[in-house]
């Protein structure tokens, strides 16, 4: 009952955003509550609610002081000799700026983090975007590819993995340094064609140089306190791993000290920003809502273990490869506690009987189950924190994103198998 209740639920959810007959904020509140009322579960659904609010609140407020943070800082023109001088170094150019994209956001995401990443890449990437036409989808996706790609030792999937099999982390990444090096090259592929097909669209000339000329500009006002104050807001959550929200909430009071001094100038900028940082949030709230339903009801729990069962006994020693292929997928159905701690556990003991070692089943996540598929999952706040910052709609961004997503999740488990990481 409550697994149909819960694919029924998320089904709903889909199919209501993505047919736009409702917003995300009304699907992602009224869908799973009506659920978790109809399965009986009545004034506990708040406190559903609240448990998932609370989990979410910490990415909520950094996404309300990043934006605060980030306009602030473009209304004083901090960004406009950086992304000059960007610009300079493409050429104007779409395809390099595209995979200038996925670069940064795969450098900025070697701490773990994908709304870090997000929050880092967008507001430095987004003003090239507009400047020259460019389709703001592609940044999404761009930036997409890189993070979800880019599975480190440290990131929330492999300790997840690590964990519940008792694993070490080596055992399942080291053997994966090769397919990692795949995807990674599938990325720039991918970025080098949605750059180009850009170019085409936008009619570039063959040199790559855009009729969008650089114009020159003086260095505004405070521009060397501005970025010294932005790369140690950078600095304190990739390099000394501070929380993110408590570093935003400190940058934006020092960001509006610096360059608005004035009490009235200060209310200005803020009130400038607040609609989109609240509007934002709204739907981060909304998102925790709808994964503490489906958690604490055991909607998810018991979708696991159905999916499970539906497994034929013959099918065990192809595990690994069927994990791999649809892993990506099944982020959108399950968000990353539940798989890695409620289906991997019972996926890996059942391969285990056709003599197919855990950690295969392991390294099969790795290829898609919130690592390529985090980015287009509403399971996880990240991809609303991504999609409100490019200012698109989640719908527009997942069906943009998500087939490249899914054919760099099939591409390494084609080259896991290859170099005989995965059994088939």
């Amino acid at each position: 009952m409550l697994a149909l209740l819960g694919t029924l639920t998320i089904v709903i959810l889909l199919t209501a955003i993505l047919t736009k007959r409702m917003t995300p904020l009304s699907a992602l509140i009224a869908i799973p509550v009506a659920a978790a009322l109809t399965g009986g579960f009545g004034l506990k659904t708040a406190g559903f609610m609240l448990h998932g609010i609370q989990g979410v609140a910490g990415v909520a407020g950094m996404f309300i002081f990043a934006i605060l943070f980030f306009g602030v800082m473009t209304d004083a023109g901090m960004l406009d000799p950086i992304i000059d001088t960007i610009l300079r170094a493409v050429g104007s150019n779409p395809t390099r700026i595209v995979m200038g994209t996925s670069l940064l956001a795969l450098l900025v995401h070697l701490d773990g983090s994908g709304a870090v990443t997000f929050l880092v890449t967008v507001p430095v990437m987004l003003p090239l975007y507009d400047r020259l036409g460019m389709d703001k989808r592609v940044l999404a996706c761009a930036a997409s590819m890189a993070a979800g790609v880019n599975f480190l030792p440290w990131t929330g999937p492999m300790i997840r993995a690590s964990a519940s099999l008792h694993i070490p982390v080596a055992a399942i990444f080291d053997p994966l340094i090769p397919v990692q090096l795949a995807g990674l090259a599938f990325v720039f592929a991918a970025a080098w064609w949605l750059g180009r097909r850009e170019a085409r669209r936008l009619g570039f000339d063959g040199a790559g140089e855009s009729a969008h000329a650089v114009p020159p500009r003086p260095r505004p006002r405070r521009f060397a306190i501005n970025l010294l104050l932005t790369v140690a807001i950078i600095a304190g959550m990739t390099a000394f791993k501070l929380e993110p929200v408590a570093v935003f909430m400190v940058g934006v009071v020092l960001a509006l000290q610096i360059n608005y001094p004035g009490l009235e100038a200060q209310r200005d900028r803020v009130n400038a920003h607040a609609q989109a940082a609240l509007t934002m949030a709204g739907i981060l709230f909304a998102a925790g809502a709808f994964t503490g339903i489906m958690k604490d009801s055991g909607m998810l729990d018991a979708m696991a273990k159905a999916a499970v069962g539906f497994a034929p006994p013959g099918a065990g020693k192809h595990l690994p490869f069927a994990l791999g292929l649809i892993s990506m997928p099944l982020s959108v159905l399950f968000d990353p506690d539940s798989f890695y701690f409620g289906v991997l556990p019972v996926l890996a003991q059942t391969a285990a009987k056709f003599g197919v070692a855990p950690v295969q089943m392991a390294q099969a996540a790795m290829l898609g189950m919130h690592t390529t598929g985090f980015p287009v999952s509403p399971l996880t706040p990240a991809p609303f924190l991504l999609v409100g910052l490019v200012g698109i709609e989640f719908r527009e961004h997942q069906k943009f994103t998500l087939p490249f997503l899914f054919a760099a999740s099939v591409w390494m488990t084609v080259v896991c198998v290859a170099i005989g990481v995965l059994s088939v």
